[in-house]
């Protein structure tokens, strides 16, 4: 049992973001560079100014990993498990988490369930986490930032080779994106709705980011909008980063992207004046239907636009 207190988890769970963060702006480079144009046109005085509506991580569905293990951090810091999700075609399950207190981001676990793959892929992919044998956050002092910090960024298993990345990435690109990166941080997600006229609505701030030459995910729409109409959502298209793979052998994959998330006022706040719209007030959860669009940030039929 813990025996931090609730302020000291929190302070905690700020370190483990800041340092999921800082990684994530190094290896993201339109995370900076969309924050700079903010500044350049006044959107927001400094980068702190955003608000983060969410996170994501992407995980392996298989007995010793997936959410049920990585669920267990943010559990420990005063995260609620939320909706669950289904995405058929995808062979993905999720839930959302929402935070201890509004000062944090929900967060967005996503699994593979592995088990819907074909044998061969099955054998790729569990040749690699068969080398965790046994649940490996059970074994951190989730107590300690450090470990935390450390864990969500080292490898969790050999290196891949080029040619298994290839065999998983013909049948399931997220299959392959998690073989690679692992917990990276798949995309952090900028509020929209609670900056400047003129920039707080997914629509113009599409416009403002083309603007400055960032690319869109098109799938499903530039923006993708939830069948209540009070969730709108886009991203940019995943960095294409240089990958080592086993044997030293180098080539251009899919990283991390930026997403963008308008939610609109729930109906019976809707009279509300924009300065005294809290999160409360506003719509909550995800959207399977345009988080399955989402996803595809990474897939090589948007990335292609970045190679």
């Amino acid at each position: 049992m813990s025996q931090l207190s609730q302020t000291a988890k929190l302070e905690t769970l700020q370190a483990v973001l800041d340092g999921l963060m800082r990684r994530y702006q190094e290896r993201v480079p339109d995370v900076p560079a969309i924050l700079q144009a903010m500044i350049q046109e006044g959107l927001i005085a400094r980068p702190e100014d955003v608000e983060n509506d969410h996170i994501a991580f992407r995980t392996m569905g298989v007995p010793q990993l997936g959410i049920a293990s990585l669920e267990k951090i943010f559990l420990h810091y005063g995260y609620t498990r939320r909706d669950r999700y289904n995405f058929e075609a995808k062979k993905l399950n999720a839930h959302w988490y929402s935070p201890p207190s509004p000062a944090f981001p929900r967060i967005f676990i996503s699994e593979l369930r592995v088990d819907d793959l074909s044998p061969t892929a099955q054998a790729i992919i569990t040749s690699y986490t068969d080398e965790v044998k046994s649940d490996p956050v059970d074994a951190l002092d989730l107590d300690d930032w450090r470990q935390v910090d450390e864990f969500l960024h080292k490898a969790l298993w050999r290196l891949p080779t080029w040619s298994d990345y290839q065999r998983l990435q013909e049948e399931s690109e997220y299959a392959a994106w998690v073989i690679y990166n692992r917990y990276y941080l798949n995309h952090y997600t900028i509020s929209v709705h609670n900056l400047p006229e003129g920039y707080d609505t997914i629509p113009a701030f599409n416009a403002f980011l083309e603007r400055h030459g960032f690319k869109l995910n098109t799938a499903g729409g530039k923006a993708k909008v939830s069948p209540d109409g009070l969730l709108i959502q886009s991203s940019t298209v995943a960095e294409m980063i240089e990958a080592e793979f086993a044997g030293g052998e180098k080539h251009k994959i899919s990283g991390s992207y930026v997403e963008f998330a308008e939610r609109k006022p729930l109906p019976q706040f809707a009279h509300l004046p924009k300065s005294e719209l809290r999160r409360e007030h506003r719509r909550e959860g995800f959207e399977a239907g345009n988080a399955d669009k989402i996803f595809e940030s990474t897939y090589s039929h948007q990335t292609a636009v970045r190679q």
